[in-house]
C-alpha cells in the first residue's frame, strides 16, 4: 500500500513535549490541543515507546483513541533498539504499545533512531526489518519506515539493503541544512533523489528557531509583521518537494493555533 502524499496533513502532532502540571501530563490541556488540531482537518499523531517515560503512548489512548473514531486519525509510534535484547523483545514491546495506545494497528511504524553503530546494528542483528514486514502482512502495521540520525553514507547503505522501506523520518530545518553533524541537506537530497517520502522532525530545532536574536526577528517582522518567527522555519521545510508531514512537538494550545494558522493557508517560502 503506497503512501499518497496528497492525503497526508502537512502538519503532524508530535507527542514528545506535552504540557505537564504537577509533574504529570496535563490531560485537559492536551485534549484541547488535540481537539483544535483535529477540528482544523489534520490527523497525524506521532509518539514513541520512550516519550514521557512511556506516558505519551498512554496519553494517545486517553486524548485520542477514546475520544475519536479510529478511522479519523493516523497514529505513528516507534520500536526502540536500546530496550531490545532478544528477538522476543520485539513482540513484547510492540504488544505493549498496542495496549498502551488502545489500538489494534499502527498506521505508521518506525525503527527508532537508526544511526551509525549501535542502533543500526541492533536492528540488523535482531532482524527487525523482516519482523516489521511480517507485522505489516498481519495488518498490525500499515506503513513501515525508520527515523534516522546518522551519516549520509550510512543512510544510503541502509536504503540499499532495505528497499522495502516506505518512508524515512529525518531532522531537517534551515539551521541544520549544512550543519556538519546533522547534515540535513545531504540526507534530504538522498531521499528526494530516490523518491522516498519524508517525515520531518525538529523543523524548529527544538524551539530554537521560534525565538531568535532581536535583530534577526526584526528582519522577519519587517517582511511579515503578523507572522510568528516559527512560521518561517515551518514554511521552509514545507516548501521542499517530497516532504510528506512535518512534526511539531507542540506544548501549548497557542503553539497549536499558530501552527494551524501556518498550514491552513500554506504559502511556500
Amino acid at each position: 500500500m503506497s503512501i499518497d502524499l496528497n492525503t497526508m496533513p502537512k502538519l503532524g502532532f508530535g507527542l514528545m513535549r506535552l504540557p505537564e502540571k504537577d509533574g504529570t501530563i496535563d490531560m485537559d490541556h492536551v485534549n484541547r490541543m488535540v481537539d483544535a488540531y483535529m477540528q482544523a482537518g489534520m490527523n497525524y499523531f506521532d509518539t514513541a515507546y520512550v516519550y514521557h517515560g512511556g506516558n505519551s503512548e498512554k496519553t494517545v489512548k486517553e486524548a485520542l483513541v477514546k475520544r475519536y473514531p479510529r478511522d479519523r486519525f493516523m497514529l505513528a509510534t516507534k520500536l526502540p533498539a536500546w530496550v531490545l535484547k532478544t528477538p522476543e523483545d520485539r513482540d513484547r514491546v510492540f504488544n505493549e504499545q498496542l495496549e498502551r495506545c488502545g489500538v489494534d494497528y499502527f498506521d505508521f511504524y518506525l525503527l527508532h533512531s537508526i544511526e551509525d553503530g549501535s542502533n543500526g546494528e541492533t536492528y540488523e542483528r535482531l532482524d527487525c526489518f523482516n519482523w516489521g514486514l511480517k507485522k505489516k502482512a498481519e495488518g498490525k502495521i500499515r506503513h513501515f519506515g525508520f527515523s534516522f540520525h546518522g551519516s549520509p553514507a550510512y543512510l544510503m547503505q541502509v536504503l540499499d539493503a532495505h528497499p522495502e522501506i516506505e518512508f524515512v523520518q529525518i531532522q531537517l530545518n534551515y539551521a541544520d541544512w549544512k550543519n556538519p553533524v546533522v547534515r540535513s541537506g545531504e540526507l534530504y537530497e538522498i531521499l528526494h533523489a530516490r523518491n522516498i517520502p519524508m517525515i520531518i522532525m525538529e523543523p524548529v530545532k527544538g524551539g530554537t528557531l521560534a525565538s531568535l536574536k532581536p535583530e534577526l526577528e526584526q528582519m522577519y517582522k519587517a517582511v511579515r509583521p503578523e507572522a510568528s518567527v516559527a512560521s518561517w522555519a515551518l514554511r521552509f521545510v514545507g516548501s521542499l518537494p517530497g516532504v510528506m508531514t512535518i512534526l511539531s512537538g507542540m506544548s501549548t494550545a497557542d503553539q497549536v493555533a499558530d501552527n494551524i494558522k501556518t498550514f491552513s493557508h500554506f504559502e511556500p517560502l
